[in-house]
């Protein structure tokens, strides 16, 4: 049995080391870390964590909010909103976000102890992306220990296209498709960024791992009900004709389903309103999209539905073991 840097084991009877990587969408850092966030953190020993929705500007975010890791974080200019960051064991070798610059902090790093550094993107951002600079959805980190890059991404929720929009039907007031054609915009400049920062990571020698909440649900794989959800916003098939464009054999690989073919789930996301969660009535939003090569390294992919018997939001972490040696 062989265990990790960070001490998570491997299966039995492996001869491998391992890197342990989760993803998670924290709906607010301060409200997750109410229902045992900290816990968590110490506990799951992962060795690369991104995580969205912080929702907290610097000065707002608790004591030690990131435990025992090095932080970087882009919370964006929206207070109460958004906010991604990528949490690592060593410090990153180099940060890049679309804003130019980021915050880090050391381990147990209190809010006084985050430092501004500059964080300049290396490849040119996509005009459809522009509007988005300032709001805290992207961040990007190469890893000291390995040769992979890690991006964290916070993609819209996005609304529906008008004529799908019917008042009787929906929670928030009609908009006349303006949060459809918001989402739309961002995926065509994601589509084309996305490219070329693979292509980036990977003409310096590095792998390339995307993660986060995508907002979109990829396959009928990939929600509970399928059928009742063909005309709502994340399961739009203009939405999954666009995630299809972003796989293949030789670009991006969906390392959970790679690890859990032809199967329902695992679900990643449940309304907090009534039996969602109980019954497992849920969406797979929250993503590891690999390039091929790290993806075959995937060894293990599960998701930490409660942590004690509680959710730790309406989100719970995706967590994938890597096989590094």
């Amino acid at each position: 049995m062989v265990t990790s840097p960070t001490g998570g084991v491997c299966p039995p009877g492996s001869l491998i080391v391992m890197l342990r990587i989760a993803t998670a969408n924290v709906n607010g850092i301060r409200a997750a870390q109410r229902r045992g966030f900290d816990d968590w953190l110490t506990g799951r020993h992962c060795d690369v964590i991104a995580l969205q929705e912080i929702r907290a500007q610097a000065n707002k975010l608790p004591e030690g909010a990131f435990g025992g890791y090095h932080v970087a974080l882009e919370t964006g200019g929206l207070p109460g909103r958004n906010g991604v960051a990528v949490l690592t064991t060593r410090p990153p070798a180099a940060v890049r976000t679309w804003s130019g610059t980021a915050l880090l902090g050391e381990p147990h790093a209190g809010p006084g102890d985050l430092r501004e550094v500059p964080a300049a993107d290396r490849v040119a951002l996509a005009r459809d992306l522009r509007p988005f600079i300032a709001e805290g959805r992207y961040i990007e980190v190469d890893l000291a220990e390995v040769p992979v890059t890690v991006a964290c991404l916070y993609l819209p929720k996005g609304g529906l296209p008008a004529e799908l929009q019917r008042p009787e039907r929906m929670r928030e007031a009609p908009d006349g498709g303006r949060r459809y054609r918001r989402k739309m915009g961002f995926l065509a400049g994601f589509g084309r960024y996305l490219v070329r920062t693979r292509r980036a990571a990977l003409a310096e020698g590095r792998e390339f791992l995307l993660m986060g909440d995508m907002n979109i649900a990829h396959t009928p794989h990939d929600l509970a009900n399928w059928r009742g959800n063909r005309n709502h916003d994340g399961f739009l098939p203009e939405e999954r004709d666009w995630f299809d464009r972003q796989l293949s054999p030789r670009t991006l690989v969906d390392v959970v389903r790679s690890v859990h073919p032809d199967t329902d789930g695992p679900y990643s996301w449940w309304s907090w309103a009534g039996q969602s969660f109980a019954k497992d009535v849920g969406w797979r939003i929250d993503y590891h999209l690999a390039t091929p090569r790290l993806a075959r390294r995937a060894i293990r992919a599960e998701v930490d539905r409660e942590h004690r018997g509680v959710r730790l939001s309406d989100h719970s972490p995706v967590v994938v073991d890597y096989e590094t040696g």
